[in-house]
């Protein structure tokens, strides 16, 4: 069955949380921690997502965003998740 789609209302702020796989560690470096925030603010400005803050921890990521476009929370982790 797939997933249903997650709510996604335009202009009302969201806590987003992304985990490493089984809790596994994401950033080892300091180095990558730079690339995903690089990665993070071009996907969100691709995709019309407004971040308000964010936590780096070395196994998951906290952020607190707001779409401005319909489905754009989704599209902009989406494309995250790719790298």
């Amino acid at each position: 069955m797939p997933r249903l789609p997650r709510l996604d209302p335009v202009g009302i702020p969201q806590h987003v949380i992304q985990r490493g796989n089984n809790r596994q560690v994401c950033f080892s470096s300091d180095e990558d921690l730079a690339v995903y925030a690089h990665w993070l603010c071009k996907y969100a400005n691709q995709h019309a997502v407004h971040i308000h803050a964010w936590v780096f921890m070395t196994n998951h990521v906290h952020l607190l965003v707001t779409p401005w476009r319909s489905h754009s929370v989704s599209r902009m982790m989406q494309s995250l998740g790719r790298y």
